[in-house]
């Protein structure tokens, strides 16, 4: 049967996902007209200014507003959050038991998405509520496959898909404009050491999946041959220790996320 969806938030996380759910009943809502007509003409979908009507009439549910402004929407669609209704949250930090205090009886699912979803290669962090059914984490698997990948997860472990994944993007942006600006100053054009470094990274991502059995660390000795040129480059990575410098840098971005779910 067909499932009616509904976004409450039209923001551009949830735009991917909409942009992503191709030949989907998707209805979604807007604090104000103004913002209403821009994302109806933006997505090609019905918004409307009404999340009470927009529950309603919906069967799943996204929570694509900004955390701060998620309790005060949860409070004002909970009279119709019937158990029927599954709740999908987007918003990063917000954990489970949050909405589940103001919707106790409802099925709740929280994703950790990230912005590469803009480009359908997005990857999503799945975790449960505690009246959720296996079927429903399907449902919402299937709805994002089609815009990137999906992992499931316990809640607690969230905050580290927020680390690796959902602030991952500009880790790697920065790694690449690195690569890029050291080219530019050894002497190549910074446009050109930008595509290098891209689609050498894009490459590089696609062989990892592609590998099967074999390991990462076989994938880096296949290129680092001993005494090669990448042979001392990855001896310049490991004398800088860079195995800590990333450990600390998601370390550091687990302990954010979590201060900001409290």
């Amino acid at each position: 049967m067909k499932k009616n969806i509904g976004f409450i938030g039209c923001g551009k996380m949830a735009s991917a996902i909409i942009s992503g759910m191709q030949g989907e009943n998707i209805t979604a809502s807007e604090a104000t007209l103004e913002l209403a007509q821009l994302a109806q003409k933006r997505l090609n979908i019905r918004v409307i200014c009404d999340n009470k009507q927009l529950i309603q009439n919906s069967d799943i549910i996204f929570i694509a507003t900004k955390p701060n402004n998620v309790t005060d929407v949860l409070q004002e669609i909970c009279e119709y959050a019937s158990n029927d209704k599954l709740i999908v949250s987007i918003a990063a930090g917000v954990k489970i038991e949050t909405i589940e205090n103001i919707l106790p009886k409802s099925r709740i699912i929280r994703i950790m998405p990230n912005t590469p979803a803009l480009v359908k290669l997005g990857m999503f962090g799945i975790c449960a509520g505690k009246n959720a059914l296996e079927e429903d984490i399907f449902t919402v698997e299937s709805l994002l496959n089609p815009i990137g990948k999906c992992i499931c997860v316990e809640e607690a472990q969230m905050d580290i898909v927020t680390a690796i994944s959902g602030s991952g993007p500009a880790f790697f942006y920065q790694v690449i404009e690195d690569m890029a600006r050291a080219g530019e100053k050894l002497g190549l054009e910074y446009d050109k050491s930008l595509i290098l470094a891209t689609q050498t990274a894009l490459g590089s991502a696609q062989m990892i999946f592609n590998r099967g059995e074999t390991t990462v660390q076989t994938l880096i000795d296949n290129v680092a041959t001993k005494g090669g040129c990448t042979f001392v480059g990855i001896q310049e990575m490991k004398s800088g220790k860079s195995n800590e410098l990333f450990y600390n840098v998601i370390e550091k971005t687990v302990k954010k996320a979590c201060e900001l779910g409290k």
